[in-house]
């Protein structure tokens, strides 16, 4: 395997018995050991039960030359990704490996309820795709034009918002005639292969940073070792370097290493390749993450940067439970939704907010760290809207309703530990929903931006962060001992310590302003006082004079007396989630 191949990683994906391993083998050339259903269960069932891989290697085409420069051929990989709903989790795993996505539609049938799912876990880890309109050869000669074009249409229209507008499309027969049918050669590969080389662009990879390997298949050879057959997802390796395994606490040395059947020395992020250790027992591995020494964490928690998926038709609810898929592990995780407004772009603003917000355009972004530093407002739902109640303002609130410019950010408490690259790609679902209905089940995604590893972080990190929710209390005026004080009640109920409360701001619904005293003679009455003193209004509405003169009029039938509406004392502060003393706090 010499530098000037390019090696590039195509996910295969689609609705169950779209002939996606029909495709891969009519493609490939060169097969691993665990492609086109090999799997004893995957032949009984007849769908694919596990992730599959082959390659195939065409020359750089003259076009792509100058984009490919320095390279002379193009090895693709083919991932062939299961495509029934309970094995979404497999399918998750194999498409945060690939570089271009090819989703395979049997024609008779459009678009299905795991073409849809697979359309989105494509946005998310991808930015390519090939639509491939399968087994052609089972519609008439005479419709056959006109039904591919139609279905073209119809996919276009539906790709119309998605990152993969107007995306090619090809017309293919990868097995004429089906299982049952006798073998003849497949039709419009040719086309294929020549539109996957239209669209093979020059991925990003570095042999820079701590290598990761994520394993998906794990073997022993007598003699030799153990093998773990995977792909690089970041950093590289040579023979005769350690590799950490996580999942099992130890540490094994590289005796060699192939890339579909060659010998090689050395592979690096973007690589698939088979790498034999001293041996373990492999059914303790059947997939996972191996790593140069002490790249990877194990994680309790997180907290991410979130999307929702625009196609989740249920709510991401604030203490919601949700499956949490990081790398191959799957795992169920508890939400808490909070978010920070970025302030207008301008010359002063912090790089670091820039960098975070777009995530939500390039998940594959490297995530900043989570700065513990800033205030983040408590939502109860992702993407919910906040408004601030009556008497309060942004500026007392510290709040503001969700926009564009807003980051969203979750707390996400795993039940199990998860071994995970500290900035891992993160994708939500809910896969308890009965499979047999139309709704997608992946719910949003996102990246870590801080992993938690300590066991007791509930105690040690969370206090840490700044979450506040807005409070606010509402009584009225019930008189007025002179023109700085006066009597509220119905601010808080009677078994209230109204002490916590005291030298908190209040405004009231005149525009007065002040700050509370303490409690009156009665229990559930507050006084407050005003720096500036009421308006004559107030005052002679509350003051003793005013009622005697009130009542006077009432009990002589005068109905001249205006009846003035009451006077509302209102108080907002914040409190911050996570705090132990629940601490009460004013701008």
């Amino acid at each position: 395997m010499t530098s000037d191949v390019l090696h590039f990683n195509v996910g295969i994906l689609g609705h169950v018995d779209s002939g996606k391993t029909s495709l891969s083998k009519a493609l490939s050339t060169v097969a691993s050991t665990a492609s086109f259903d090999k799997n004893p269960q995957s032949q009984e069932r007849g769908i694919t039960l596990d992730l599959g891989f082959s390659s195939f290697t065409v020359d750089v085409p003259p076009p792509k030359q100058k984009d490919l420069e320095g390279f002379r051929s193009i090895q693709y990989t083919l991932v062939d990704c299961p495509g029934h709903a309970s094995l979404i989790r497999t399918i998750i795993g194999g498409s945060q490996i690939i570089d271009l996505m090819v989703l395979v539609i049997d024609i008779t049938k459009g678009m299905q309820t795991q073409t849809a799912e697979c359309l989105v876990i494509g946005e998310i880890t991808c930015s390519k795709m090939i639509v491939v309109l399968n087994k052609t050869d089972m519609v008439p000669a005479a419709k056959l034009a006109s039904t591919i074009e139609k279905m073209k249409k119809r996919m276009w229209k539906t790709l119309e918002a998605t990152c993969f507008k107007n995306c090619p499309i090809v017309a293919v027969s990868a097995k004429p005639g089906g299982s049952e049918g006798a073998a003849s050669e497949a039709l419009g590969i040719a086309e294929l292969i020549s539109t996957l080389q239209e669209n093979t662009y020059l991925p990003q990879r570095s042999e820079a940073g701590p290598f990761v390997f994520s394993v998906d298949h794990c073997f022993l050879i007598r003699g030799q070792g153990t093998v773990m057959t995977g792909t690089a997802l970041s950093g590289s390796i040579s023979v005769s370097d350690t590799l950490d395994i996580p999942a099992l606490g130890c540490t094994k040395k590289v005796k060699s290493m192939q890339m579909f059947r060659k010998p090689v020395a050395k592979i690096k992020q973007g690589d698939r390749a088979g790498v034999c250790v001293t041996q373990f027992d492999p059914t303790l591995l059947e997939r996972g993450l191996v790593c140069s020494p002490g790249a990877l964490v194990t994680i309790q928690a997180a907290i991410i940067s979130i999307q929702k998926i625009a196609y989740y038709k249920g709510a991401v609810s604030n203490k919601s439970k949700f499956h949490i898929t990081l790398g191959h592990e799957t795992v169920m995780g508890k939400l808490s939704i909070f978010s920070y407004v970025n302030p207008p772009s301008d010359n002063n603003t912090d790089k670091s907010d820039t960098a975070i917000a777009q995530q939500f355009q390039q998940v594959n972004l490297t995530s900043s760290r989570f700065d513990f530093s800033r205030e983040y407002a408590f939502r109860e739902e992702l993407e919910s809207q906040s408004s601030n109640p009556p008497g309060s303002s942004e500026e007392e609130c510290g709040s503001s309703s969700q926009s564009d410019r807003e980051v969203t950010y979750a707390l996400v408490e795993l039940d199990h530990p998860v071994t995970c690259a500290a900035d891992a790609l993160v994708i939500g679902s809910r896969l308890d929903t009965d499979v047999h209905t139309s709704s997608c089940r992946i719910a949003f995604y996102g990246r870590v931006v801080e992993a938690i590893t300590d066991s007791n972080f509930k105690k040690t990190v969370l206090p840490q962060i700044k979450v506040f929710k807005c409070k606010n209390r509402e009584g009225q005026v019930e008189r007025a001992t002179d023109r700085y004080t006066i009597i509220g009640k119905n601010l808080f109920k009677k078994e209230t310590n109204l002490q916590a409360f005291a030298n908190l701001k209040v405004c009231l619904s005149t525009g007065e302003r002040g700050v509370i005293e303490g409690s009156s003679s009665s229990s559930s009455s507050s006084s407050s006082s005003s720096s500036n003193g009421l308006c004559e209004r107030t005052f002679q509405q509350y003051s003793g004079s005013s009622k005697k003169k009130d009542k006077g009029k009432e009990d002589t039938g005068d109905e001249g007396a205006a009846k003035m509406e009451p006077v509302r004392i209102y108080l907002n502060f914040k409190r911050y989630v996570y705090d132990p003393d629940k601490s009460m706090i004013q701008s």
